[in-house]
């Protein structure tokens, strides 16, 4: 047994997860930044008038131009995965699964009023069952939580550039564009824990992280070596490595491979990832469904404190130093 397969809780047969709510899953951070999103001046109006411009009709034709309806006799593999990820998660209707001739591993949730999903074909190629499963369960956690329309416009907004959407002119829309790229980030944190929930299949969850990172077959990898990376991404570092991992991923989609395996790796240890298998989740229109914004920013307040008090840390900490080398390289002979 490796000690991968010690650290992560054993794969167990799947459990259908009854009328579960995106509650159960979305981080905080994620809920927060949305918050913050939809606080911006004009973000709206971007809203409405990409909206009215491209229409429903207009996005799925734009992201389904070149690529494969999925059932039972159209990659009858990713159909079959699909069918049960949705069955796990108890959701219907099945949105609409397409997949696009790309060799980038990704997918993504796309549309206003019906979501989709599109795999790139990249990912059909690498994945294996579990890892799919995983990776399909991410994408409609992404349709559950509602993640899908803001989506659409940010991947609008970085396609097309301001530029070519003569019809947002007159607002001001860096502010919204980093917002958007912090709220998706963080999303990915939220939906990275549903594809888990999905599978049901922890090892296999980091595995996926592992080929996204570096692609290749486990032939030619190891999953302990990457999630000792990953704790050393996290972990380690001084003062201006904290600086450069804010700055490096501050103009992409998705936070790094190794970010994603770290943070689903504490999730897992607070206990909620066994506490959801055991049925101990918010139901869809429950109560417990409706927790309120504060407790919300409550919680992403202390996540984000987290964040900037290990930042903080770091920082004093090679003060300490400096100081401490300062004082001993003019400290006299006769005083040590």
């Amino acid at each position: 047994m490796t000690d991968a397969d010690q650290a992560l809780p054993a794969r167990r047969p799947r459990t259908v997860l009854t009328q579960v709510s995106s509650r159960a899953w979305e981080h905080a951070a994620d809920r927060a930044a949305l918050s913050a999103l939809r606080s911006i001046p004009g973000f709206d109006q971007v809203v409405r008038k990409v909206y009215g411009f491209f229409g429903e009709r207009g996005v799925r034709l734009l992201f389904q131009a070149n690529a494969v309806r999925v059932g039972p006799t159209q990659f009858p593999r990713v159909h079959a995965a699909f069918s049960d990820v949705c069955s796990t998660m108890d959701w219907a209707p099945r949105p609409d699964l397409f997949v696009s001739q790309t060799p980038m591993v990704n997918a993504g949730a796309f549309g206003m009023d019906r979501p989709f999903i599109v795999l790139n074909s990249g990912a059909l190629a690498l994945l294996d069952d579990e890892e799919l499963r995983t990776i399909l369960g991410h994408e409609l956690g992404h349709v559950i939580s509602g993640h899908a329309l803001y989506h659409t416009i940010l991947v609008i907004v970085l396609e097309f550039g301001f530029r070519n959407l003569p019809f947002l002119a007159g607002i001001a829309l860096l502010p919204i564009q980093i917002a958007l790229l912090e709220w998706f980030r963080k999303s990915e944190l939220s939906s990275d824990r549903a594809g888990l929930l999905a599978s049901q299949d922890p090892i296999a969850s980091m595995r996926m992280f592992m080929k996204l990172a570096g692609g290749g077959n486990m032939a030619e990898m190891d999953l302990d070596a990457f999630l000792a990376q990953a704790r050393e991404y996290e972990e380690g570092g001084g003062a201006m490595d904290t600086i450069y991992k804010v700055l490096n991923t501050l103009g992409y989609t998705h936070p790094f491979h190794t970010l994603r395996a770290a943070e689903l790796q504490r999730w897992i240890a607070t206990g909620e990832y066994d506490r959801i298998l055991r049925g101990e989740y918010p139901r869809r229109g429950s109560d417990d469904e409706k927790q309120p914004l504060s407790a919300d920013l409550g919680e992403a307040g202390r996540y984000y404190a987290g964040q900037a008090k290990g930042a903080v840390d770091t920082v004093a900490d090679v003060a300490k130093k400096a100081r401490e080398a300062f004082q001993s390289a003019f400290r006299s002979p006769g005083s040590q």
